[in-house]
């Protein structure tokens, strides 16, 4: 089209291959032919005229700036991290206040240990070892074979009793051990042996306590006194016909228990486990509620609090076999067996406290991830709830939802679950030396009373009908807006799932 005097024109500029450039405008004078500018492309070409020259002229921005630190994360990190850290070691403060402080519960851990095979059979030889150190059977044999020779006994008579003294006192060592070996077996000794255990942990107690002289010390060393024993052996001898046993003195065998110079070092333990024992469970506990409190995401930080314990409570056990394995290593071959019962015996109760605190890590690491927005967590949550909704359809839901249970139910729904989970806590925390059975069967009542209390969750007719979103028999009611709540449903269970909210 011919250009116009006086207007600009518009030029398309051939490419080689047939292309056009970017359109030119020509000077009113041009008089090339172009296509003429219309009133509101020339107000647009204007505009972005405008707008390139400001964008020219204006700086560029700056680069964003970093993410504040989020100091509560970092705070829920130092707590979960200490409150970890101290599971182990309240466990074992526990166990060891336990074992110190209370005399019968002392005697109660320690008193399986007389009736132990190996134990028994190591005890025995020991005190039969101790009572022919004092009674010389075959001296005794032969001073009174010298005595019937000076008595006019034929020199030959007296050479075959002498010859005789040997396999005498071989067999009075094989009766003496005999009847050793029955009285460890028997409910005398257990007895005489738990009443030196009580003597024993009074005497260590009273020591830590403040009072040293309560202990008996020989050679530097902290010993067990093994006279009980015997003296209850001698008794039963003496009893069974063996007269000898009579001429028995007084004696104090012991058993080394510790050294004397740790006694100081002991005491000042003793003050703090005192304290510790006490308060470092609570301290704890709280430790790890404050960090998943002010985590971003709680459920994920409960989640690896549960993990975090199970994990602890392995690592511990493994430490415990590490330690019997050193202890066992220590000792005489021939107390071997002996070291290992004594010390499975003597740390059950903290592997029943490493079972039990294992089996809480796996209950909160598991209601943690039920409830997560993932999707294997929401489809399970949907299964239940879909078969509970299922179980109140029909003559139930009408019945309860038309008496005063239901509607109650419902109103007190939330109370109603809190007051459950709280009581099953408080029966877990309470119950004397809870074990891992005993936590899951808790759990488990725990989970049929939610159960039940969803299951009489029912509105009442009016509730439903203004609006609650479900008639009496768990379903959608025709009150309400059955489109609306399909709609949401879908879209809701469209949408990914996504990270978690904060504060859940």
């Amino acid at each position: 089209m011919p250009g116009v005097p006086g207007r600009r024109s518009v030029v398309g500029t051939p490419r080689p291959g047939g292309a056009a450039t970017m359109p030119v405008v020509d000077s009113p004078d041009s008089s090339s032919a172009a296509a003429a500018l219309t009133i509101d492309e020339r107000a647009e070409l204007e505009r972005l005229r405008t707008e390139l020259a400001t964008l020219r002229s204006t700086p560029p921005p700056p680069a964003p700036p970093r993410a504040p630190t989020r100091w509560a994360s970092v705070a829920s990190a130092v707590l979960l991290v200490l409150g970890l850290l101290l599971v182990p070691v309240s466990v074992l403060s526990v166990w060891a206040h336990n074992q110190l402080s209370d005399t019968e519960r002392f005697v109660a851990t320690t008193s399986p240990i007389l009736a132990d095979p190996a134990v028994r059979s190591t005890l025995a030889d020991r005190v039969t070892a101790e009572i022919f150190a004092q009674v010389d059977v075959q001296g005794l044999a032969n001073e009174a074979v010298d005595a019937l020779a000076a008595q006019g006994v034929p020199a030959g008579v007296v050479d075959r009793l002498h010859g005789l003294t040997g396999p005498l006192a071989d067999g009075t060592r094989t009766f003496v051990g005999d009847k050793v070996d029955e009285l460890v077996a028997s409910p005398a000794f257990v007895a005489a042996g738990e009443r030196a255990l009580a003597v024993t942990h009074q005497q260590i107690a009273a020591a830590l306590a403040g009072n040293p002289s309560a202990l008996t010390v020989a050679g530097g060393e902290t010993v067990l006194d093994l006279y009980p024993f015997i003296e209850a052996a001698k008794q039963q001898l003496v009893a069974s016909g063996f007269s000898l046993a009579a001429r028995l003195p007084e004696i104090h065998p012991t058993v080394a228990l510790f050294p004397a110079s740790t006694l100081v070092r002991a005491q000042s333990l003793y003050t703090v486990l005192d304290v510790a024992a006490t308060w470092l469970p609570w301290v704890t506990l709280v430790l790890l509620i404050a960090g998943v409190m002010l985590a971003k995401r709680r459920r994920r930080a409960t989640l690896v609090v549960g993990l975090a314990v199970m994990a602890t409570m392995l690592v511990l056990a493994a430490a415990l076999l590490a330690v019997r394995g050193i202890v066992v290593g220590a000792a005489a071959p021939q107390s071997a067996a002996a070291a290992a019962s004594t010390f499975d015996i003597v740390v059950r109760f903290v592997r029943a406290a490493l079972r039990t605190l294992f089996v809480v890590g796996l209950v909160v690491a598991l209601a943690a991830w039920v409830t997560r927005p993932s999707a294997t967590a929401v489809r399970l949550r949907g299964t239940v709830g879909g078969g509970i909704a299922r179980m109140r359809r029909g003559g139930f839901a009408r019945t309860v939802g038309s008496g005063p249970v239901g509607p109650w139910v419902h109103d007190h729904r939330v109370a109603l679950r809190t007051a459950l989970v709280v009581l099953a806590a408080l029966v877990v925390v309470l119950w004397d030396r809870p074990s891992g059975w005993t936590v899951l069967g808790v759990v488990l009542v725990l989970l049929v009373l939610l159960g039940v209390v969803e299951l009489l969750d029912q509105p009442s007719p009016a509730t439903t009908g203004s609006g609650d979103g479900r008639s009496g028999d768990g379903e959608s009611g025709n009150d309400g807006d059955p489109p609306r709540v399909l709609a949401a449903t879908v879209a809701a269970d469209a949408t990914p799932p996504g990270p978690e909210e904060g504060p859940s």
